[in-house]
C-alpha cells in the first residue's frame, strides 16, 4: 500500500539550538495547512519536555499563532495546555476570535478571563498591553456592547494607553459603530497624534450617519496633514451622493484621477462608489461611463448600476445589465441584486416580469426573500391596480409587514380609488406598525384625500383634528437645486430666499405661458378641504419644486439640465406642469422625489406617467 510522503523529516535529537532554529524556520516559511502544523507541533511535544524554557515558550507561541489562523478550536486546546500563558498568547486567541463572523463574543470572555488571571497572580505577567485592546474593542463594536466597551475604555485610561494611536482609533470606531458620534469625536479631539486611519474612521462615521456636510468638512481639515487614500475618497464620494451634490462629486472624481496613483484609480470600491454617486446625483449616463471603464467589476458594482438604473425608471436597461452580470460575466446575483431587479420592474409596472424574477431568485438561486423583496412585489401589484393580489401576498408573507408596505398599499388605494372601508383599515395598519412615525403624517394626508374624493368632508375635518390633537404635522415640502456648485433650499411657500421677489415674478410669467397653451390645474395634490379652487391653486403654485425650478430657469446656464431634489413624492399637477415647462423653455429637468428620478424633456417624462 502506497504511503504519502511527509514534507517534514524529523530526528529524535534532544532539544538543541540547531533544532530550535530549524523548527522556527519551518514555522515561519513552510506552513501550508493544519496537518503540516500538527506535524511540527507533535515533534515539539516529543523533543521539548518543559514548557517553561524560553525557547520552548516562544515555539509554542508561534504554533498557537498559526493554529489561530487555521482552527480556533485547536488553538484553544493549545492555549489551555499552558498553566501560565503570556500576554502574546492571550492576545493571539483574543484576536483570532475577534476576526470570526459568529464568535466575537468569545474575545470578550477571554479578555475578562485575562483580567481575572492578572488579579490572581499579581505578577504583571499577563497584563493587557497595547495589542490587546484594538481586538477587544473590535468585538465590542460588532456586538454593540456599549457598557462593556466603556469599561474597556476605562481600563485603557487606567493602564496609560490613552495616547496610543491604534487604541484610540479602535475607540473611535467602537463609539461611532454604537451610534455615539459625540463620544467618538471627543476621543478624536483628545488624540495627541492622529493618523490617516483616525481621519478616515471619523469621516466614514459621519458619512454613514448621514452627516454628510460634517464628513466633507473633516475631509478638508484632513488634507492639511494627510493625503487621502481610497477609503477616504469612498466616504467623500458617498457624502456627495447623500447630498445629491453633483458638482462636489465631479470634483471628488477629478481628485481621484489627478492626485491618486493607479491603484486608487482602478480600485473597485472607489469606482463602485462613483457609479452610485452619479446615479444618486441624477447623472446616470456618467455612471454608465464609469462602470463600463472599470478594469474589474464585482457583484457590488453590478448591483449599484442595476439599482441606479431602476431608480431612474430605466427598467429595460436595468434588466439588460442583470443579464450581462449573470450570463456574460458569470457572477452569481445576490439578495441586493434582486432588490434592484424587482425595483426596476416596479417602476415600470412590469408585473409578469417581476413574478418571473422573484421565482428565479427563490428557486434557481435559493435566495430567501427578505422584507425588501416582498415590499417591491407588493408595491408592484398595488400600483399596477392589483390591490387584491397585493393584499393576498401580504397575508402570505413569512414575516410581519412593516409600515412601508402598509403605506404603499394605502397609496395604491388612493390612486386606484379603492373603497373607503379598505383604505381606512390600511391607514390603521400604518398607524399601528412599528416605526410608523416616519410615515404617519403621510398616511393621515392620504386618508384625508380618500375621504375628500368620496365627498366625506366631515371625515376630512376629523382627520385634520386628530392630527392637531396628536401633534402630527404634515411634513413640509422641501426642494434643493444646485446652481454653480451652490445648493439652494426651498420650502413650500418659501419667501426667505434673497431672490424671492424675482422668483415669484418669474413664476407668474410661467403660469401665463402655461395658460396660453391650455393648462388647467389638477387639484388632487392640493389640501383636500372644503375650499374654493382658487385657494387650492394658490397652494399648488407654491409647491417647493416649482420655486426651485423657477430659480433654476433664472440662474442656470443655457443648455444645462436643472436638477431638483425633493423630499416628498411629486404631485400630479406639479408633474404635469414640469413636463410643460421642459417643452416651453426647451430645458431638461431632472427631479428626484422620495421614490425615484423623473427626467423631463420635450414635454414628456421618463416615467411615462407611471409613478
Amino acid at each position: 500500500m502506497a504511503t504519502t510522503q511527509t514534507p517534514f523529516i524529523f530526528s529524535s535529537k534532544p532539544f538543541i539550538h540547531n533544532t530550535h532554529t530549524r523548527l522556527l524556520h519551518l514555522l515561519n516559511d513552510s506552513i501550508v495547512d493544519l496537518s503540516h502544523l500538527k506535524q511540527i507541533h507533535a515533534h515539539v511535544l516529543r523533543t521539548i519536555h518543559t514548557n517553561h524554557h524560553p525557547q520552548a515558550l516562544f515555539l509554542h507561541s508561534r504554533i498557537l499563532h498559526h493554529a489561530s489562523l487555521f482552527d480556533l478550536e485547536y488553538a484553544t486546546r493549545i492555549f489551555h495546555h499552558f498553566h501560565n500563558p503570556n500576554s502574546f498568547m492571550w492576545n493571539t486567541l483574543i484576536r483570532g476570535y475577534a476576526k470570526t463572523a459568529h464568535q466575537k463574543h468569545k474575545s470578550m470572555e477571554l479578555y475578562k478571563s485575562m483580567l481575572m488571571v492578572e488579579q490572581e497572580q499579581q505578577s504583571g505577567a499577563v497584563i493587557p498591553d497595547n495589542y490587546t485592546y484594538p481586538f477587544v474593542l473590535k468585538a465590542c463594536a460588532f456586538l454593540f456592547s456599549l457598557f462593556e466597551g466603556k469599561q474597556v475604555h476605562a481600563h485603557v485610561f487606567k493602564l496609560g494607553f490613552q495616547s496610543d494611536t491604534h487604541i484610540c482609533n479602535s475607540l473611535i470606531h467602537f463609539y461611532a459603530t454604537c451610534g455615539f458620534l459625540d463620544l467618538a469625536r471627543k476621543v478624536f479631539e483628545k488624540m495627541s497624534e492622529r493618523s490617516e486611519v483616525s481621519w478616515n474612521i471619523m469621516i466614514d462615521s459621519y458619512a454613514s450617519a448621514g452627516e454628510y456636510d460634517t464628513a466633507l468638512r473633516m475631509f478638508c481639515e484632513m488634507q492639511r496633514n494627510h493625503d487621502p487614500d481610497g477609503y477616504t475618497m469612498q466616504s467623500v464620494i458617498n457624502s456627495c451622493a447623500g447630498l445629491g451634490a453633483l458638482s462636489l462629486g465631479l470634483w471628488a472624481h477629478a481628485y481621484v484621477l489627478k492626485k491618486s496613483d493607479k491603484n486608487m484609480i482602478d480600485d473597485v470600491l472607489v469606482n463602485t462608489s462613483l457609479v452610485d454617486m452619479y446615479c444618486k446625483c441624477g447623472s446616470v449616463e456618467i455612471a454608465k461611463q464609469v462602470f463600463e471603464s472599470m478594469p474589474y467589476r464585482d457583484a457590488n458594482s453590478w448591483n449599484s448600476m442595476i439599482l441606479g438604473l431602476a431608480m431612474h425608471g430605466m427598467a429595460e436597461e436595468a434588466l439588460d445589465y442583470y443579464e450581462r452580470m449573470v450570463k456574460v460575466e458569470g457572477l452569481a446575483p445576490n439578495s441586493i441584486t434582486f432588490v434592484g431587479v424587482l425595483s426596476a420592474c416596479n417602476h415600470r409596472g412590469m408585473v409578469n416580469e417581476g413574478l418571473i424574477y422573484f421565482d428565479i431568485m427563490t428557486k434557481e438561486y435559493k435566495i430567501e426573500p427578505r422584507l425588501e423583496h416582498y415590499g417591491c412585489l407588493v408595491d408592484l401589484f398595488a400600483r399596477a391596480g392589483h390591490v387584491e393580489e397585493a393584499m393576498n401576498l401580504v397575508s402570505e408573507m413569512p414575516m410581519k409587514p412593516d409600515d412601508v408596505i402598509w403605506r404603499s398599499l394605502l397609496d395604491a388605494c388612493c390612486k386606484q380609488h379603492a373603497s373607503v372601508e379598505l383604505s381606512v383599515e390600511l391607514a390603521k395598519k400604518v398607524f399601528e406598525s412599528e416605526g410608523s412615525s416616519t410615515y404617519s403624517s403621510g398616511a393621515y394626508v392620504l386618508l384625508s384625500r380618500i375621504y375628500a374624493s368620496a365627498s366625506m368632508w366631515n371625515d376630512v375635518g376629523l382627520v385634520r383634528k386628530v392630527m392637531t390633537d396628536k401633534g402630527v404635522n404634515k411634513e413640509p415640502g422641501c426642494s434643493l437645486v444646485e446652481i454653480d456648485g451652490v445648493t439652494h433650499e426651498f420650502f413650500a411657500g418659501d419667501t426667505s430666499h434673497p431672490q424671492s421677489e424675482h422668483i415669484y415674478k418669474f413664476l407668474s410669467e410661467i403660469e401665463e405661458k402655461l395658460e396660453a397653451i391650455g393648462y388647467v390645474p389638477d387639484y388632487s395634490g392640493a389640501p383636500l378641504v372644503d375650499e374654493v379652487n382658487e385657494g387650492k391653486r394658490n397652494t399648488m403654485r407654491l409647491h417647493s419644486e416649482r420655486l426651485a425650478i423657477a430659480f433654476g430657469l433664472l440662474r442656470s446656464k443655457p443648455g444645462m439640465p436643472i436638477r431638483v431634489f425633493k423630499n416628498l413624492r411629486v404631485c400630479n399637477d406639479c408633474h404635469r406642469v414640469t413636463k410643460l415647462i421642459s417643452r416651453i423653455y426647451n430645458v431638461e429637468i431632472i427631479v428626484r422625489d422620495r421614490a425615484r428620478f423623473h427626467h423631463f424633456k420635450d414635454g414628456t417624462c421618463s416615467c411615462k406617467d407611471y409613478w
